[in-house]
C-alpha cells in the first residue's frame, strides 16, 4: 500500500474516502495522540481530508488543520506544535486525477518501514481502537502554518545581496517561498500562482520539459534565476539566469559541495550521478548511498556525520534544519548560494557532467519484472557487479546502469551513466536489453 513516498493513487480507484477513514482510525489506533493535518490544493483533497480527520477524532485523536499548505510546512508543525504526527492529503507531483496520503514524524522525517507496517497492519486487520459517544477528538484550526515555515527559513538564510527571482508554483501550495524571498529583500515575480488543482498551468512535475513559460520569462528579464515546485513543494528545481534548466544531479552536487567539508558525507540514493561523488571528493567529502525515496535519505541524515541529504527528483534535506524534503528553504537556499558566488550559470558550468539518461516504461506487475530482472542480472554478471540495495544496479566498464520499479507509479525506472557519450551508448543500450528480454 505504501509506496516510496506514501500512499499514491487514483482518486475513487485506489484512493477513496474510505481510505482515508481507515488510514485515519489506524494512525490514532496506534497511539498518535495529535495530529497536524494539511493538503495540497487538489478538490479531492477536501472530502479526503475530511475523511481522514474523522476517523483521528473517532479513535480519540485530536487534530490541528493547517489546511491548504506546502508538505514541508506540515512536517514542520509536528515539531514546532508538539504534535505526534503529520499527515498531508497529497499526491506531490502526480497529476491531478491522482491523490494520496503522506505520514510524518516529529523529527520531520516520513513515516519509515516500522511504522508503515504498523499502519497497514491495522489497515488489514481492521484493528482500530474506536471511541465512546464521549471519548472522541477535537479539531482546532492553525491559521499560521506559513507564517511558522516562513520564519523558520529566515531564520536560516542571509542574503546580503537581493536578487531578481521567478518563481513558478505551478498552482500548487509553495507560496511560502516567494513571500521568504521578498521578505528577504528579493525582487519576485510568480507564475501560476493561484492554487488550483487540476494544475491548469502546467504538468505537476517541474523539469525541462514542462517549465517552458518559467525558461522564457528568465531568459527575457533580468531575474537571477528561476525557482519552480510541484505541487505540494516538496520539491524543487532552477533555471540559470539565461533561462536554462539546471540538470537536477547538478543542483544536487552544487548543494552537496556547499554543504560539505571534509571528512564528512552527503546521502544521495543509488541512481545518482558521479558527477556528486565527484564534486564531494574535490573537497575531501563523499557520498553514502540509500535507496530511492526521501525517507530513507532522511534516515541516513540523521547519522552525525551527514550533513546533506537530496535527491535527483528534485528532494533537497539539510538535517540541522529538519529531515523533511523543504522545496521553500531549498529555493532560498539557492538564492542565497547565488547571491554570495555568482551567477547560476558559472557555478553549473564549474561542475563536471557526464552523460546520463533516464527512461521510464509503463508496466502491469512492477514485482514480477523486477523479479526476472535480478534472475537475468545475476546470470549474467559477476556478483560484485550487481548491487540489490534499491532495484537492481549493474556497474560495468563503462560506467552503470539502474533498473528499478518506481515506488509511486506503475512504472519501472532505468538509469544509465558513464564518463563518455560512447560509453552511455553502450550501458543504455545494454540495460534496456536486459529489460526487454525479461518483459
Amino acid at each position: 500500500m505504501f509506496g516510496t513516498s506514501g500512499i499514491r493513487g487514483g482518486v475513487g480507484e485506489s484512493v477513496t474516502a474510505a481510505l482515508a477513514l481507515a488510514v485515519g482510525r489506524a494512525v490514532a489506533s496506534e497511539g498518535y495522540e495529535t495530529v497536524v493535518i494539511g493538503r495540497d490544493p487538489r478538490e479531492s483533497g477536501i472530502v479526503l481530508q475530511d475523511a481522514l480527520t474523522a476517523g483521528l477524532r473517532e479513535c480519540g485523536t485530536d487534530v490541528i488543520d493547517a489546511g491548504c499548505v506546502a508538505t514541508p510546512t506540515v512536517a514542520r508543525a509536528v515539531g514546532t506544535l508538539e504534535a505526534d504526527a503529520g499527515v498531508v492529503i497529497t499526491a506531490s507531483h502526480n497529476p491531478a486525477p491522482d491523490n494520496g496520503i503522506k505520514l510524518w514524524l516529529p523529527s520531520g522525517k516520513a513515516f519509515g518501514p516500522s511504522e508503515r507496517a504498523a499502519i497497514e497492519g491495522r489497515l488489514e486487520r481492521e484493528a482500530y481502537d474506536l471511541a465512546g459517544w464521549d471519548g472522541h477528538g477535537t479539531i482546532t484550526p492553525l491559521a499560521d502554518a506559513a507564517d511558522r515555515h516562513a520564519e523558520a527559513i529566515r531564520e536560516s538564510v542571509a542574503i546580503e545581496t537581493p536578487l531578481e527571482v521567478v518563481v513558478d508554483l505551478g498552482n500548487g501550495a509553495g507560496r511560502v517561498t516567494a513571500d521568504v524571498l521578498r521578505d528577504l529583500g528579493c525582487a519576485v515575480t510568480t507564475l501560476n500562482g493561484q492554487p488550483d488543482g487540476s494544475f491548469p498551468g502546467r504538468p505537476s512535475e517541474p523539469d525541462d520539459h514542462t517549465l517552458g513559460t518559467l525558461k522564457a520569462t528568465v531568459a527575457r528579464t533580468d531575474a537571477d534565476l528561476g525557482i519552480a515546485h510541484d505541487g505540494d513543494a516538496d520539491r524543487m528545481v532552477a533555471v540559470d539566469e539565461t533561462g536554462t534548466f539546471v540538470p537536477k544531479d547538478v543542483l544536487l552536487a552544487l548543494f552537496a559541495r556547499e554543504s560539505a567539508t571534509e571528512g564528512t558525507r552527503v546521502a544521495a540514493p543509488v541512481d545518482t550521478s558521479l558527477t556528486v561523488d565527484d564534486a564531494l571528493s574535490a573537497v575531501g567529502a563523499s557520498v553514502t548511498k540509500t535507496r530511492v525515496g526521501d525517507v530513507y535519505v532522511a534516515e541516513k541524515a540523521t547519522e552525525p556525520d551527514v550533513v546533506f541529504g537530496g535527491e535527483p527528483s528534485g528532494a533537497w534535506i539539510w538535517p540541522e534544519e529538519t529531515l523533511c524534503p523543504d522545496g521553500p528553504l531549498a529555493a532560498a537556499k539557492l538564492v542565497e548560494l547565488v547571491a554570495d558566488a555568482g551567477p547560476l550559470s558559472a557555478l553549473v558550468a564549474a561542475v563536471d557532467t557526464y552523460p546520463l539518461e533516464r527512461d521510464s516504461l509503463e508496466v502491469a506487475d512492477k514485482s514480477a519484472v523486477m523479479a526476472a530482472v535480478e534472475d537475468v542480472a545475476r546470470e549474467r554478471y559477476d556478483e560484485s557487479d550487481v548491487d540489490t540495495l534499491d532495484g537492481i544496479r549493474v556497474d560495468r566498464d563503462a560506467g552503470w546502469f539502474l533498473i528499478r520499479a518506481s515506488g509511486t507509479q506503475p512504472l519501472i525506472r532505468v538509469t544509465a551513466e558513464a564518463r563518455t557519450a560512447s560509453g552511455l551508448e553502450d550501458v543504455h543500450k545494454e540495460a534496456m536489453g536486459l529489460l526487454e528480454d525479461c518483459l
